[in-house]
């Protein structure tokens, strides 16, 4: 399988670096706002961001988790007898009027975040929902599009994204890879 990389370590720290300013600066700061990252590799992101919101503002931003396994519109065609598998959903505020930013690794088709903005729904009525993405790989089937981008990457259908990332992979890399 041929493979490529298209971020290295010093790049994504640069994407988020980047990222977190623009957050900042759309909301006018950080008050009234929360990160929720998308499970898995999302959190890890949402809390690199915090990170980096907090050495540039001075102050913490509340960072939640938010799992969309019983929301993915794919669960039908698995098995009765797979039983999905529940991460939890975390979040340590109350999100009702606050402006939420989701967090994830790769934006495709648009459906993870679909699930994801139904679970946050359900929690409450957030202010405003904003979605932070490290790649926007293309070929949306739903009208989504994110506020924040690490990094554009037009790709075919036929190729692969994996973002790797330290605190699940034991380094920190995104490839594009040919199916």
């Amino acid at each position: 399988m041929m493979s490529r990389v298209i971020l290295d370590e010093q790049a994504i720290r640069r994407a988020t670096t980047r990222i977190a300013h623009e957050i900042i600066e759309h909301n006018k700061g950080i008050d009234n706002c929360v990160l929720v990252g998308i499970k898995t590799r999302g959190i890890y992101l949402a809390n690199r961001l915090a990170e980096r919101i907090e050495q540039i503002e001075g102050a913490k931003i509340p960072v939640g988790e938010v799992d969309i396994t019983l929301y993915r519109d794919d669960l039908t065609v698995k098995s009765a007898s797979e039983e999905p598998i529940l991460q939890g959903t975390n979040i340590p505020i109350e999100i009702m009027n606050r402006k939420v930013i989701l967090v994830d690794d790769v934006l495709y088709t648009g459906r993870t975040v679909r699930a994801a903005l139904d679970a946050l729904i359900d929690l409450g009525r957030p202010e405003q929902i904003q979605l932070a993405v490290l790649i926007d790989r293309g070929h949306r089937e739903l009208p989504i599009r994110p506020d924040y981008v690490g990094k554009n990457v037009p790709t075919s259908k036929s190729e692969i994204i994996v973002a790797k990332l330290v605190e699940v992979d034991q380094m920190d890399e995104v490839t594009i890879e040919q199916k």
